[in-house]
């Protein structure tokens, strides 16, 4: 039985934790929401300093984002990158959005945008690969989630997002549990896909077993 995964663009459970992210200029690599402070600013894991102002209106907005207010979060993206159009987060934010919208042709100009920033930025190289999964390109939506894990391979979502392809789309068992495991052994403890877990460990040794009986 196909257990129900959850990775559309209406913000799976993972997604809120990993997508809400600040990323630095075009110099910079993929980093986590900046902390810390500096004369001029706020500063994340040494990277490039981000003017405070920037960070605030960041945060707001991925605020909104969360309430499942879409409407204000896209005006407020859109805003933000009028003023800092080098932070490739919020790009990517405001595919998700635009997505969620039903505006491809949008979202995939937000996500270029991104990827003509940084381009082995992972989350949007993870957005690219669902907008391809979501129009039925799967090797397309594949090939743009291992990018993203190939760049960034603590990056847990495109993981999670190459399990349910393998599964559900490409039917390749033992690739989808490889890639499950990856993203639990990240996260630490999804007791969802804890099962998911098990059940493909089951299925994949009942397809093993069918296929040493037929050989």
């Amino acid at each position: 039985m196909l257990l129900q995964r959850f990775s559309n663009f209406g913000l799976p459970v993972p997604a809120l934790v990993l997508v809400l992210i600040l990323a630095g200029c075009a110099s910079s690599g993929p980093t986590s929401q900046p902390t810390g402070s500096s004369a001029d600013g706020v500063s994340g894991d040494g990277g490039p300093v981000v003017p405070a102002a920037a960070l605030t209106m960041f945060e707001q907005a991925s605020a909104v984002m969360a309430s499942g207010d879409y409407l204000d979060a896209e005006l407020r993206f859109q805003e933000f990158l009028l003023q800092y159009p080098a932070y490739p987060g919020a790009h990517v934010n405001l595919a998700i959005i635009q997505a969620n919208n039903g505006s491809d042709e949008a979202a995939i100009a937000s996500i270029d945008a991104a990827l003509a920033i940084n381009p082995d930025y992972a989350p949007a190289l993870n957005q690219k690969g669902m907008l391809h999964r979501r129009n039925g390109n799967f090797l397309e939506a594949e090939a743009a989630y291992l990018k993203a894990v190939t760049a960034s391979p603590d990056y847990a979502l495109a993981h999670y997002n190459l399990g349910v392809l393998n599964e559900l789309y490409l039917q390749r068992l033992d690739v989808a549990l490889q890639h499950f495991e990856l993203y639990q052994g990240l996260v630490g403890d999804d007791k969802q896909v804890e099962k998911w877990i098990a059940d493909l460990r089951r299925r994949v040794a009942a397809s093993q077993r069918t296929a040493n009986v037929a050989d």
